[in-house]
Formats: C-alpha cells, structure tokens, sequence
C-alpha cells in the first residue's frame, strides 16, 4: 500500500528505522516540534497537510498521523477523499512508551508529567515535552463538561502542570538508547534538581501505525467526509463524527 505520513519530528528516528523496514511505500513528513506550542496552530498546520496530500494528485491508500490528542490538536481534523489513521494515544508519550496501557500506568496521576526522549533531546532547546498550559479554555471545559465539573477539572489540570516541573521522566527506546541521551537527560535533570526516572519504551505503536495493522482498540479510522472528536477517557480517547460533504470540504 502506499501512505502518507505526517509525524512530529521528535519521532524521526524511530520512523525512519520502521519506513526502512515495513513493506509499504511511505512518504514522510514532519512537523517541528515547536507546533505544539500552541494547540490551535498545531491543528492548522495540520490540516494543510492532509489537505495538501489530498490535492497532490497521488493515489494514497491512507494517511497516517504520528500525534495523540495533543492538547486538543487533532480533535476537529476532517478526512478528505482519503482515510486518516491516528492511534488512540494522549500525546506523543504513548507513542514512545508503546500503548495507551504504558500511559495510563505512568502518567494518570499526572498527565502533564515532564518527559524527554532522545527526539525531544536532539530537536529544539528545549530537552522536555513541556507544555505552558492546558490545550483547552475554561471555556471549552465548561461547553463539554458543564460548569461545576469544568471547575473541577480546570482546578485539577492546573493543578498538575504545576507539580510536574517537580520530576523528569525518560522515556528510552531501545533502538537509540546507544545515543546515550538518557545520562544527559539525567545529569540535567539533576542540575536543575529534579527526580529523575527512566522507562523503557517501545516502538510497538508505530510499528503498527506504519505496518498497516490498525485494530481498532489502538487507532481511530477517519473516513471521507469524517471529522475527529475528543473523548478524553484512557480506552478510545479520540473519536469520530460525520459531517455534511460540503463542511468536510470547507
């Protein structure tokens, strides 16, 4: 089959050992890791991708999306004439760490937990998966959520991106761990005295995602004439709902 790919550059590497490897034709594209910075620029840059792939007049059989959630980046992408793929992931940790599983087991007392990986090391300043604020408003919260949970809510995700400049995970691939990124994270971490931690990832997800094996526990198929939606739960965690042909096109 012959994809699209539209990933972050923080998964380069790992991508780029699996495009050598998988039996399909893959044209890669990445974005900088910069874009999710801002959740809505992100999406919009997004987007454009697809849409460009969609006109570049090449018969894809899908295109494959490299993101989670994302702060909400990837809730109201619309599917053209091709399939989206996109794994059932909150951010780019699953897709280190392997499975929504790993993340739920690592990161649900702490979502916004600081994280690092030999990408987010070798890409930009910044050696952290780092995040200002959450990728929703208040008034997103309250539109979902109603008024009493989305205090709740909001209380409790501030809550946490103020803990989580308290420790630094690793996430090691044992594909790159020879780069030795892991001891300068460390060594980083401690002279900004944080705890450190070290999990061992996987590149299982993507393995997947690039292989073409897509069930759906780990990934949400948009269809043409689809647009994804948030569900914001540790099982499906993005969905999808049709729209008028005429608003997929817009």
């Amino acid at each position: 089959m012959y994809f699209k790919l539209i990933a972050c550059e923080v998964l380069t590497r790992e991508i780029c050992a699996l495009i050598a490897t998988t039996p399909h034709v893959i044209d890669p594209e990445f974005t900088d890791k910069a874009a999710h910075e801002n959740s809505d620029h992100l999406r919009t840059v997004l987007q454009a991708k697809i849409d460009q792939a969609a006109q570049s007049g090449k018969k894809y059989d899908a295109i494959l999306l490299a993101f989670g959630l994302c702060g909400n980046a990837t809730v109201g992408l619309k599917a053209r004439e091709t399939k989206l793929v996109i794994p059932r992931a909150h951010d780019c940790g699953t897709l280190f760490l392997g499975s929504k599983e790993k993340f739920k087991e690592h990161f649900a007392a702490n979502p916004s937990l600081a994280y690092s990986s030999t990408g987010y090391c070798e890409r930009g300043a910044s050696y952290l998966r780092s995040e200002t604020q959450p990728g929703s408003t208040y008034e997103d919260y309250v539109r979902l959520y109603g008024e009493e949970n989305a205090q709740y809510l909001w209380e409790t995700l501030h809550l946490a991106y103020l803990r989580a400049g308290e420790k630094v995970v690793f996430i090691e691939i044992p594909e790159t761990k020879h780069l030795g990124y892991a001891e300068k994270c460390r060594r980083q971490a401690l002279e900004e005295q944080r705890e450190y931690q070290e999990l061992t990832g996987s590149t299982r997800l993507l393995r997947m995602l690039l292989y073409g094996d897509w069930p759906p526990e780990d990934f949400q198929i948009v269809e043409p004439h689809q647009e994804t939606i948030g569900l914001y739960d540790w099982e499906e965690i993005i969905g999808v709902k049709t729209v008028a042909k005429e608003e997929s096109e817009a």
